[in-house]
């Protein structure tokens, strides 16, 4: 399978994810790589305010849905 990253790394400071987008990890799947931090994997789904907040680049994932 050939996937290729379109969103830049890390480029805004908040997230909407939904359900579908789980297991959540930052950087995205979208995002590329090459200019990141190592992927860390975020449990949204067991945070009691459905946020969690990457440890690497402080970005912050709310659950929509």
């Amino acid at each position: 399978m050939s996937h290729t990253a379109t969103a830049p790394a890390n480029a805004e400071k908040r997230y909407t994810v939904h359900r579908s987008d789980l297991p959540l990890s930052c950087p995205t799947p979208e995002m590329a790589l090459w200019n990141s931090h190592p992927r860390v994997y975020l449990p949204i789904e067991d945070e009691p305010n459905c946020e969690a907040a990457c440890p690497y680049c402080g970005s912050v994932f709310v659950l929509a849905d």
